[in-house]
């Protein structure tokens, strides 16, 4: 293979410079404080400054994750070049786990390409072998820190924030509630909330948790939505939630007082049927189906005592209801109104567009309404 010699002197000339001029670097590492509570953010900062450009110089330094006493969340990784010197910088939150004096110790994995390397990929070689490099670890300065006991999982500050629907509701329409909590701490040690209400259907979305990390906290929002459906007025019961707080340096709770809901008038089955089906001409979007069970759901709730027409005249309503529907968002609505688990699986084939026509929709409704 023909050399270019170019390349060669110029690799020369950068094996000469390199013998003379070895780069060289250091470490060095800042922590925000040497005592805190449990589950209190501590910000730890690490450098690493070279002697130039280290075109030449790699590093791996990532020591996020859980360990036996604490744990380590990246918050950001950064490199520049200052008067022709390469500077990394890594900056990273600790959080201790249990109380008393833990260690924070890690190592930098510090990678060099060698000249037989260079040289394989800048002249180029016919026996060209895989890239060689050299590989250091590097001690970090150990921090020791103390952590002091809380006595709670939950630690920072926090408000809390309650959105309630109107005082009264009809019956079988549901009542909606959300619980929001914000502010520095870790959120995601909330456990979700739970109710238990003597004849009353109670719907429980997943917990919403939006947080983001900064030297000094780490900060969020976390929410739930509830609805409570029932034939009878009833009341949500208190909750507290306990926390350490780090203003005031000592237990604290957040706290939902009762709700008492008053459940008046009556909602015919066929009123519901014509406020959702004909009244309402939407797309149907399956993040309303929570609440639109929710809606419906109430009915199954007490058992709904009403005089019952005869069988036949009643699959005819069904029948001629099918019949109408105008899309296949007004035939999902009837369908999960009349019996979502006898047509669980038409409805799940609309939602996922497995089905498009509407004819072909109400004939299988149709066939698994007379099954």
């Amino acid at each position: 293979m023909k050399k270019n010699r170019g390349s060669f002197f110029f690799l020369l000339m950068l094996f000469f410079s390199a013998e003379l001029f070895a780069t060289t670097y250091e470490w060095s590492a800042e922590i925000s404080r040497q005592k805190a509570y449990k589950n209190e953010p501590i910000y730890v900062h690490y450098t690493c400054t070279f002697s130039d450009r280290a075109e030449l110089y790699a590093i791996e330094f990532n020591p996020s994750g859980e360990y036996e006493k604490f744990r380590v969340q990246n918050l950001k990784e950064s490199q520049s070049i200052v008067d022709g010197k390469r500077i990394y910088s890594y900056e990273f939150v600790v959080f201790g786990k249990s109380a008393g004096e833990i260690e924070i110790a890690f190592e930098a994995l510090m990678k060099l390409t060698n000249k037989d390397s260079i040289e394989d990929m800048v002249i180029g070689r016919d026996n060209m072998k895989k890239e060689e490099v050299k590989k250091t670890l590097f001690k970090q300065e150990v921090f020791k820190l103390l952590v002091e006991e809380t006595n709670s999982t939950l630690v920072g500050n926090f408000t809390l924030d309650v959105k309630k629907h109107k005082p009264s509701v009809k019956a079988y329409e549901p009542y909606h509630l959300e619980i929001k909590i914000q502010g520095d701490g870790n959120l995601e040690a909330i456990e979700p909330l739970k109710f238990e209400i003597d004849g009353v259907k109670i719907f429980a979305e997943d917990v919403v948790l939006n947080q983001h990390l900064t030297k000094e906290a780490q900060s969020g929002v976390w929410s739930q939505k509830f609805a409570f459906v029932a034939e009878k007025s009833f009341s949500i019961p208190k909750r507290e939630i306990e926390y350490f707080d780090l203003k005031t340096k000592k237990i604290e709770k957040l706290v939902f007082d009762a709700v008492d809901v008053k459940v008046v008038g009556d909602f015919a089955k066929e009123e519901l049927l014509d406020k959702e089906v004909h009244e309402r001409e939407f797309r149907f979007d399956t993040s309303y189906l929570y609440y639109l069970l929710a809606f419906v759901a109430g009915f199954f709730v007490g058992k709904i005592k009403r005089k019952k027409s005869p069988q036949t005249k009643s699959n005819d309503n069904f029948l001629q209801k099918v019949k109408d529907a105008k899309s296949l968002d007004a035939l999902m609505v009837l369908l999960v109104v009349e019996d979502t688990a006898k047509y669980g699986e038409l409805i799940k084939d609309i939602e996922q567009e497995r089905i498009t026509s509407l004819g072909s929709a109400k004939k299988y409704a149709q066939k698994l309404h007379l099954v």
